[in-house]
Formats: C-alpha cells, structure tokens, sequence
C-alpha cells in the first residue's frame, strides 16, 4: 500500500509543522534529530514496546500504529491548545 502524503495549503505550513513536532517532542523527553523530527516515531514506538521497522509494517495492527502516531499527534494538540489558551490571555 502506498503511503498518504499530506498536502498543506500554505507555502512553508509542512516545514514550519516538522520544526514544531521536533520541539514539542523534545519537549516531551524524547531524542528528536531537527532534521528528520519523523524519525521520532521509531523512539515512540520503542518506548510503547512496539516493534516499528523502518520499510514494511504489514504485520503491525492499526490499534499499535494508532498508539505511536497518538502520542505524537495528541501532544502537538495538547501543545497547539496551550500556546492559543495563553494567545488568548493575553488578549484580555
């Protein structure tokens, strides 16, 4: 199966979104290379006990992958929710 590439609509969001998962990542405890922030995953998944590969995952089922991607998504939400709650505070 091929995989999904994500389209962003604007000019410079996919860079400016990789910076931002490798920061919120570190600030998370884990090891993150600047340039590659998707390796993390692998670092996620091993802490989890996940046995994630670089190349073919067929025999991974979707509930393991969904955990990976889950505290990496799930943080970088947590993260946008408090950088707009402290926007906000300072508004007023």
């Amino acid at each position: 199966m091929a995989r999904r590439r994500r389209r962003y609509i604007v000019p410079g969001a996919e860079q400016a979104m990789q910076h931002f998962k490798a920061e919120v990542m570190k600030q998370e405890g884990y090891v993150v290379n600047p340039a590659q922030p998707d390796e993390v995953k692998y670092e996620v998944a091993a802490k989890l006990g996940i046995p994630l590969k670089q190349g073919d995952n067929g025999d991974l089922t979707t509930e393991k992958a969904g955990h990976i991607g889950g505290r990496i998504g799930g943080s970088m939400v947590r993260e946008m929710v408090r950088l707009a709650q402290e926007g906000l505070a300072r508004r007023t």
